[in-house]
């Protein structure tokens, strides 16, 4: 069954519309990244999946009902959207024991994940002395404490520094190989290109791709063959459609092997001919560029 079904889901307040007739699913199995610029509507419709806000129209269904509908709600759905959005007096551990009881957890449960996201030796401390990157942790094992299907994290990198990048990268990948649905938000391409399976991208509340990440990246128009030679200008005569730099020529318009061949015909002798395939930042800077909300 799908985790996650959004139909034309719509949220306004007052003339500001936030979220615009958005449709798309988040399948098991797979790291779904959410993607879009500042103010695009992401975090506000992470909260309708969670029921935190009501749509204005449409609707949204969690495992094929609405959340609120769950009967225990952080054993079917796990989520980090405000990593600091504790109580600062309690400690770590009586955090998750409070969230645990909520939703008839065992307590046991509580020093597992504590001990999977790395705090368990500051399990007594208050949260309110935690870094970012400790709240982080803390709130990612929020959402693991109910072993839940599916997770939705919002900037779970925040604040981690690279060895906790790496660490949450490989646990978002593991929890897909286990068959669970992850829906992760982020602005870092860079992580997303090595994490995600699949792409949701909006901008101003409305859907601009729902897509494998190899086919977001392939609707990119960045792609470019870069041909170097020691004759190269004679190249860039020959070609007519390229970008002559100094000591190679970039060109868009041709296959490498359309290029091969005329170079070839000519007796041109060529040292290099890479298609360079465009990164998932540049795809994502071209077909959003329609769609910020602030710019500089």
């Amino acid at each position: 069954m799908t985790a996650i079904r959004a139909t034309n889901l719509s949220k306004h307040y007052g003339r500001t519309v936030a979220v615009a007739d958005l449709s798309f699913d988040v399948e098991p199995g797979h790291v779904t990244g959410f993607l879009g610029p500042n103010g695009a509507g992401k975090s506000t419709t992470m909260r309708m999946i969670l029921g935190l806000d009501r749509p204005t129209g449409g609707s949204v269904l969690v495992d094929g009902r609405p959340y609120e509908e769950l009967r225990h709600p952080l054993r079917k759905v796990g989520a980090l959207l405000d990593a600091k959005a504790v109580h600062g007096g309690r400690s770590a551990r009586d955090h998750l024991l409070a969230i645990a009881q909520s939703n008839a957890i065992p307590a046991a449960r509580v020093t597992e994940v504590l001990e999977l996201v790395g705090l368990a030796a500051v399990a007594g401390r208050r949260v309110g002395g935690f870094s970012l990157g400790m709240a982080q942790r803390l709130g990612i094992a929020a959402a693991l404490l109910g072993d839940p299907e599916i997770l939705l994290f919002d900037e779970p990198v925040n604040g981690l520094d690279p060895d906790g990048i790496l660490w949450i990268r490989t646990l978002m990948r593991d929890l897909a190989a286990e068959g669970r649905a992850v829906f992760v938000s982020s602005h870092l391409m860079s992580e997303m290109a090595q994490t995600a399976d699949h792409l949701v991208v909006i901008g101003k509340g409305r859907l601009i791709a729902d897509t494998s990440v190899r086919e977001f990246i392939g609707r990119s128009s960045q792609g470019h063959v870069r041909v170097r030679s020691p004759r190269l200008a004679e190249v860039a005569e020959l070609v007519k459609v390229g970008e002559l730099h100094a000591d190679h020529l970039r060109v868009t318009a041709m296959s490498p092997l359309e290029i091969g061949t005329l170079t070839a015909r000519a007796g041109i002798p060529l040292e290099e001919l890479t298609y360079v395939r465009p990164s998932l930042e540049a795809a994502y800077m071209e077909l959003t560029k329609d769609s910020l909300e602030y710019t500089s």
